[in-house]
C-alpha cells in the first residue's frame, strides 16, 4: 500500500510540474504574440485639423445641404469621432446641433488618404430668422466629444450660404451618400 501511495504522489507531482511548465510556455508565447502584434499594428490616433484636410461643397440634391469632407492626410489611421462642431459665420454664438438620428453603429476610422463625410442642412422653411454666411468654422471632436484643437475656418461656396435656426449637421459617415440621405 505504501508503494502505491508513493507512486501516486510521484505521479501527481510529475503531472503538476508538467502542467506548470506548459502553463509557463503558454504565457510566454502569448506575451510574445501580443508584443509582436503591437509592434506590427499601427496605432490609431484621433482625427484633428493637423492630420485632416477639411473641405465643404454645395450639393445639388438634397436641396439646402452642404457636404463636409474630412480626408486623413497623416501617416497613421485616425478616428473621426461623433460629429464636427460647426459655426456658421464668424458671429455665430453656438455650434449647429448634431442630428442624433444619424449616429453610425461604429466610429468611422480613416486610413491615410480615406475620407469621412458629414451632411449639413443649412435651412428649412420650419426654421426661423437666418442670413447668408460666408464662412464655416469646423472643430473636430475627440472620443469624449471635446474639441481636438483650434477651429479651422472654411470659405463657403458661391460667396455665401443661407442658414437659419433649423440648420443641423450629421455624424461622420464613411460615404457621402449616407451623409446626404438624411
Amino acid at each position: 500500500m505504501r508503494t502505491a501511495t508513493r507512486f501516486l504522489s510521484r505521479s501527481a507531482a510529475s503531472s503538476m510540474v508538467v502542467a506548470a511548465a506548459l502553463a509557463l510556455v503558454g504565457i510566454q508565447a502569448a506575451g510574445q504574440t501580443a508584443s509582436a502584434a503591437t509592434k506590427q499594428a499601427p496605432s490609431v490616433v484621433t482625427c484633428t485639423a493637423a492630420n485632416t484636410e477639411l473641405t465643404v461643397t454645395e450639393v445639388s440634391r438634397p436641396i439646402n445641404h452642404l457636404l463636409l469632407k474630412a480626408t486623413n492626410t497623416g501617416a497613421k489611421p485616425c478616428y473621426a469621432y461623433s460629429a464636427p462642431y460647426l459655426r456658421a459665420g464668424a458671429d455665430a454664438q453656438a455650434p449647429l446641433p448634431w442630428a442624433r438620428e444619424t449616429t453610425p453603429q461604429a466610429v468611422v476610422m480613416l486610413k491615410p488618404g480615406q475620407s469621412a463625410y458629414a451632411g449639413v442642412l443649412t435651412y428649412s422653411p420650419d426654421g426661423e430668422g437666418g442670413g447668408a454666411e460666408k464662412t464655416l468654422g469646423v472643430i473636430l471632436t475627440d472620443k469624449k466629444g471635446g474639441a481636438t484643437g483650434k477651429e479651422k475656418t472654411l470659405k463657403l461656396p458661391n460667396g455665401g450660404v443661407f442658414f437659419n435656426s433649423a440648420a443641423t449637421v450629421t455624424y461622420w459617415q464613411d460615404n457621402a451618400a449616407d451623409a446626404l440621405s438624411w
